[in-house]
């Protein structure tokens, strides 16, 4: 849904800044730094798994020079099959220990991925729940889903999957090139050029990717906030006929995510390959310069064999790094995407000397404020005006005058630039958020209603309401006859956002919500707008009983339904042009007789 006039501009990613790789991982092993103990006992499980299994080589080797007869002591008398047999139980003992170790160190990497993902999750939402609302005005929903579920499920494989082989392929790099030192230092010396031409490859692709796996991430937030949005609006989509039209784009953007994909895939694809050409080469040296020494007397068959595999295990992982390099990669760009979010400022704490607000009587007075979304707009100009306690106060006026910003203000879900706002003489900014919003009672326009019972869902904001409490206000709400019509009454189920009621069933339910809050202070932000008129006047007429005493706003476009208030506020062009009665404002025969004439002609 887009944003009203008098609302924050559309909602939009911020500028993506550029990957800092280092610092990306430094934070992320931060996160995993937080169940070091089990990093530690999944480290031990590596490095004992992949030394075992670097034990398998060399015993093959010794097995194969005691079966040529080679730099052994019974040369030329008969192969010792019982000594062959023992390397073999060794080697295959040393290989089942190496799997079985693999195996409980796959578990217990999916179990500290999860956790670590868990928790992002939760810092995200947390954060979420900490940022001012203009943070959520300014940035597209499905971006901020995005984040929160698929590039925690990508860091999640990642995790889980990944870094452990990464961590065994450098351990299997180090062992294989010691062992193969011990054998054959000439031969090892192939490697040394080898290894600087893998790392200058490896360094040019990463450079041609990283951005890649950058776009390729923000390209599926903005997939997944166009089919958010289009999901929500269906009706309104098939009643303009624009499903061809909506299908089209989806298509276009659907094309973008898969050219991200497959432009990120196809570069970090080549890295296996080129290595495995490099490995190839090198495996092919090393034959032909390990045949000559053997001819020379420079080297056992043994040794010959053991150093093959210890090559190939060596080249292997290369190889390994090389394949999961690319999900490496979109992995950082994913963690970056959080981190970015969990970055971004939170709400101002509030002063040290803040005061609570305790029993608040309801005197609301704005002293000239002014206030804009953006810099160079300026929304409410110079606005002052008195709400007396226990005072219905109307405000009305054209779209986008400001009256939703006039509202913003009040909560505190924005700061004013410059002027005042007092309550019961304090200045608001003087109070805690927590206790001046809970002075307010508050209905929006869009009504939002969660998957869960009808009884829930009024007793939202006051779970330890009592059954005859949650009945009272769904009464005065003028809902209870409804709710009592449906099979199962108050443990009725409204699913997804409410759909299977209508939507003035929908602000009913919202105002029996609030009319159930025990706050001193009402606001509704044209909450009745759903509701046909004759019911629009009742359910004012139940909450000013409700409201006996105390403070009550309501934004109206519907004129006819707050004559009885005690002060109507006409904005416009976001100062308070004209204030009044009804009948004060009718006699002015000014703007307010205007829209009224509008309406009623």
């Amino acid at each position: 849904m887009p944003p009203r006039s008098d609302a924050p501009g559309h909602r939009s990613g911020k500028a993506t800044r550029p990957v800092n790789k280092k610092a990306t991982v430094l934070r992320l092993l931060k996160y995993m730094m937080q169940f070091k103990w089990l990093l530690l006992l999944a480290l031990i499980l590596t490095v004992t798994a992949n030394t075992l299994a670097l034990v398998g080589p060399r015993l093959a080797g010794d097995a194969v020079d005691i079966i040529a007869g080679e730099g052994t002591e019974n040369a030329g008398s008969g192969v010792d099959f019982a000594a062959v047999g023992r390397l073999v139980l060794l080697m295959l003992g040393a290989y089942l220990l190496s799997s079985a170790l693999n195996y409980v160190l796959q578990l217990l990497m999916v179990r500290i991925s999860r956790r670590v993902t868990m928790r992002m999750r939760e810092d995200l939402f947390n954060r979420l729940s900490d940022m001012p609302v203009g943070f959520v005005d300014h940035n597209a929903i499905g971006d901020l889903i995005s984040r929160i579920f698929y590039d925690t499920d990508t860091i999640n494989t990642s995790l889980s999957s990944d870094i452990v082989n990464v961590l065994a392929s450098l351990i299997s790099l180090t062992g294989s090139f010691i062992m193969m030192l011990t054998i054959s230092p000439k031969l090892t010396v192939i490697f040394l050029v080898i290894i600087p031409l893998s790392i200058l490859l490896t360094t040019l692709i990463t450079r041609k990717t990283q951005p890649l796996f950058r776009k390729r991430s923000k390209k599926m937030g903005e997939l997944n906030d166009f089919a958010e949005e289009r999901i929500s609006g269906l009706k309104t989509l098939k009643a303009y006929r624009r499903e061809d039209y909506t299908i089209g784009k989806l298509d276009e953007l659907n094309e973008e995510v898969c050219d991200s994909y497959y432009r990120s895939e196809y570069y970090s694809s080549t890295m296996g390959p080129s290595v495995n050409l490099i490995n190839n080469i090198t495996l092919s040296l090393i034959s032909v310069f390990s045949a000559l020494m053997y001819m020379n007397g420079g080297i056992t068959l043994g040794n010959i064999s053991s150093f093959v595999q210890y090559s190939r295990k060596f080249s292997g992982p290369i190889r390994e790094i090389a394949d999961i390099y690319g999900e490496l990669q979109s992995a950082i760009a994913a963690a970056d995407r959080v981190f970015q979010l969990l970055d971004e400022p939170v709400e101002p704490a509030d002063s040290v000397d803040a005061i609570i607000l305790s029993d608040p009587k309801g005197d609301v007075e704005m002293q000239h404020v002014s206030f804009g979304y953006e810099k160079d707009k300026t929304v409410l100009k110079d606005l002052s005006f008195t709400a007396g306690s226990g005072k219905l106060i109307a405000i009305v006026g054209p779209t986008g005058a400001g009256k939703t910003t006039l509202i913003n203000l009040l909560m505190r879900f924005y700061d004013v630039n410059s002027g005042k706002i007092l309550m019961d003489g304090m200045n608001a900014y003087d109070l805690t958020r927590a206790s001046l919003r809970k002075a307010y009672s508050m209905v929006l326009q869009d009504t939002w209603l969660f998957s869960g019972t009808i009884y829930d869902n009024i007793a939202y904001a006051r779970p330890d309401a009592t059954r005859q409490q949650v009945e009272d206000a769904a009464k005065a709400a003028h809902i209870h006859t409804f709710i009592m019509s449906l099979k199962d009454g108050y443990d009725t189920v409204i699913t997804d956002d409410g759909t299977n009621i209508s939507k003035g069933q929908k602000q009913l339910l919202t105002i029996a919500r609030a009319m159930l809050v025990d706050a001193n202070m009402l606001i509704l932000d044209e909450a009745t707008s759903n509701v046909d008129t004759r019911t629009e006047v009742r359910i004012q007429k139940a909450m000013r009983e409700l409201m006996r005493n105390k403070t009550c706003f309501v934004v109206a476009h519907r004129l006819s339904t707050i004559r009885n208030a005690d002060l109507i506020l006409v904005v416009r062009d976001g100062d308070v042009v004209e204030r009044g009665t009804h009948e004060q404002l009718m006699n002015m025969n000014g703007f307010y007789r205007e829209l009224y004439d509008a309406q009623f002609s």
